[in-house]
C-alpha cells in the first residue's frame, strides 16, 4: 500500500469540500446567522486539505489504493462535513452520524427539532446529500485533470453496481456526463417546485434530497409539511427518475428517446414500482380505510420514496397495517436502479439472481443443457453472477450482525432490523423508534457507530469497505 498516494488524493478531495462550504456560508449571509460554524469548518477542512497535498508523488496508483482511497474519501467527507453540525451544538458523535448520513444519502436523523436548528446548517445538511448522490468521487475525477488509469480504478470502487457503465471511452468524460445530467434535471426539479409555490429554499433543499434519494427535509413532518397532492407527485416522479441509470437518461436524452424502455432493468423497476404501489394501495383501502385517492397517494409516494432509498414521508406508516409495513420492507431490500443515487441491492442484481435461479432450475430438469443467464439479450459472465451472489450473501451478514448487536444493545426486534436495513440500503426511517416521524437519537452511542459503518458499508456497495477490514488487503 502507498499511502503518500493515498493521503495526496484524500487532500484534494478536502481540499474540494472545504471550497463547497463557501455555498451554506453565503446562505448563512443571506439569513443573518452566524458564519462561524462555517469559517471555521472552511479553514479546518482546506488546511487539512494542502497539508496532505504536500505528500504528492508521482508513482502510479495501483488497485489496492483505488479502494482506500474511495472508502477513506467517503469517511474523511463524513467526519470533516460533520464539523459545522459541531459547531452548530451537536454531540461528536450524532454529528458524524448525520454527516455521514447525508454523504451517504441515508437520511437517517439524529435530529429531534429540525426547525429549530439555523437555515444554512439544514441547507449543508441537504447538499452533501446531493453531493454523495452522484459520488464524491465521480465529482473529483470530473473536474481533477490527468488521472488516467487511476481515475478508472477509483470509478469502479465507487459505480453503484455491479458493472461499470461506460459512457465515453475516457471516465473523465463519463465522470462529467453523469454530473451534467445530474444538475440538469436537478435544476429542473426546482423550477417545477417553484411553479407549484414552493418557497427557492424548500425548493432546492428538497431537490438536493430528491434527486440524492436522500430524504433529508428541513421539516420534522418530512413532504407531508406541504399538504399538497401536486407537491407530493411532483417529488414523486423525480425520486423516481433518480431510482433509475443516470447513464440510460443521457442516453434517452440524446441518443434515442426509447432507450429507457430498451432496458431490462429499467423495465422491472418500473413493474415493481407499479406492481407493489397497487398491492399497498389495496392494503390501505382494506384495512386502514383511506379513501380511493388517498390510498393510490400516499401508496405510490410511500413505494418510490422506500424503494428509491430516499426515505420522505407523507404519513407515518408506523400506524399502518402490519400487512403494509410487510410491503414496505420487501422494496428496502431492493433498492433502485445500477447507476442511480438509490440505494439498496440494486434492481439488476435481484432480476439477474432471478434469472440465475430459473436456469439453475431448468438445468436441475435437463442437466446436460446450457441455459445462459441473459440480460439486455446478452450473457452475463459467470463471474459476474457469481460476484452479486457472493455480494448478496455479505450484505446479509452484515444485515443481521447489526440486527444482532442493535437488539443486544435493548433495541426491540423491529426497531433493531429496519434500522440496520434502512442504514445499509441507506433508506432512511425505519420502523417503531426509527419511524418516518422519529429519529435515531434513542440509539445507544455502539449502536450509533454500528449504524454509521453500515451507511458507510451499504453506499459504497459492500466490498469497498469491507476489503479495508482483510489481512490481505495490507500484504504486500
Amino acid at each position: 500500500m502507498n499511502f503518500r498516494v493515498v493521503l495526496y488524493a484524500l487532500g484534494g478531495v478536502l481540499r474540494l469540500l472545504g471550497l463547497i462550504m463557501v455555498v451554506p456560508l453565503g446562505v448563512a449571509y443571506y439569513y443573518g446567522e452566524s458564519l462561524t460554524p462555517f469559517l471555521v469548518s472552511i479553514l479546518i477542512t482546506t488546511l487539512t486539505g494542502f497539508l496532505l497535498l504536500t505528500y504528492k508523488t508521482e508513482e502510479e496508483w495501483m488497485r489496492k489504493e483505488g479502494f482506500a482511497i474511495v472508502a477513506l474519501s467517503w469517511l474523511a467527507a463524513a467526519v470533516f462535513g460533520a464539523i459545522p453540525f459541531m459547531l452548530d451544538g451537536i454531540s461528536p458523535l450524532n454529528a458524524i452520524f448525520e454527516s455521514m448520513s447525508g454523504f451517504t444519502t441515508t437520511g437517517s436523523t439524529i435530529l429531534t427539532d429540525i426547525e429549530s436548528h439555523p437555515k444554512g446548517i439544514l441547507f449543508w445538511r441537504g447538499m452533501i446529500q446531493w453531493l454523495g448522490g452522484m459520488g464524491i468521487i465521480v465529482l473529483f475525477i470530473a473536474i481533477l485533470p490527468k488521472l488516467g488509469v487511476a481515475g478508472r480504478q477509483l470509478f469502479r470502487a465507487e459505480a453503484p453496481g455491479p458493472t461499470e457503465d461506460k459512457l465515453k471511452p475516457r471516465v473523465k468524460e463519463t465522470a462529467r456526463i453523469l454530473w451534467v445530467v445530474y444538475f440538469a434535471i436537478s435544476l429542473l426539479q426546482v423550477i417545477v417546485l417553484l411553479l407549484a409555490g414552493v418557497s427557492l429554499y424548500d425548493s432546492f433543499n428538497h431537490t438536493f434530497t430528491t434527486m440524492a434519494c436522500g430524504g433529508f427535509s428541513n421539516y420534522a413532518l418530512s413532504v407531508e409539511a406541504f399538504n399538497s397532492p401536486l407537491i407530493e407527485f411532483i417529488i414523486t416522479f423525480f425520486m423516481f427518475i433518480a431510482g433509475a441509470n443516470f447513464a440510460l437518461h443521457y442516453r434517452a436524452i440524446y441518443i434515442d428517446k426509447k432507450f429507457l424502455f430498451k432496458d431490462d432493468e429499467f423495465r422491472f423497476y418500473t413493474v415493481l414500482v407499479l406492481s407493489a404501489t397497487a398491492i399497498l394501495a389495496i392494503l390501505l383501502w382494506r384495512d386502514m380505510g383511506t379513501g380511493f385517492f388517498n390510498s393510490f397517494r400516499f401508496a405510490i409516494f410511500q413505494i418510490v420514496s422506500i424503494m428509491t432509498s430516499t426515505g420522505f414521508a407523507t404519513t407515518d406508516f408506523n400506524l399502518w397495517s402490519d400487512s403494509a409495513k410487510m410491503v414496505l420492507i420487501v422494496v428496502m431490500f431492493i433498492g433502485g436502479c445500477a447507476g442511480s443515487t438509490g440505494g439498496g441491492m440494486k434492481v439488476v442484481r435481484v432480476l439477474i439472481l432471478l434469472r440465475h435461479s430459473r436456469a439453475e432450475l431448468f438445468k436441475a430438469i435437463h442437466p446436460r443443457a446450457i441455459k445462459a443467464v441473459k440480460f439486455n439479450n446478452k450473457n452475463v459472465p459467470d463471474e459476474i453472477v457469481n460476484s452479486i451472489v457472493s455480494f448478496v450473501v455479505i450484505y446479509l451478514l452484515v444485515f443481521l450482525l447489526s440486527t444482532l448487536i442493535l437488539s443486544v444493545l435493548g433495541m426491540d426486534i423491529i426497531t433493531s432490523f429496519t434500522a440496520s436495513i434502512a442504514t445499509l440500503g441507506n433508506i432512511g426511517p425505519g420502523l417503531n423508534v426509527v419511524g418516518p416521524m422519529g429519529s435515531f437519537a434513542p440509539i445507544p452511542p455502539l449502536g450509533k457507530l454500528v449504524l454509521i459503518a453500515n451507511m458507510w458499508i451499504g453506499r459504497l456497495e459492500v466490498y469497498t469497505v469491507i476489503l479495508l477490514f482483510t489481512p490481505e488487503f495490507w500484504s504486500k
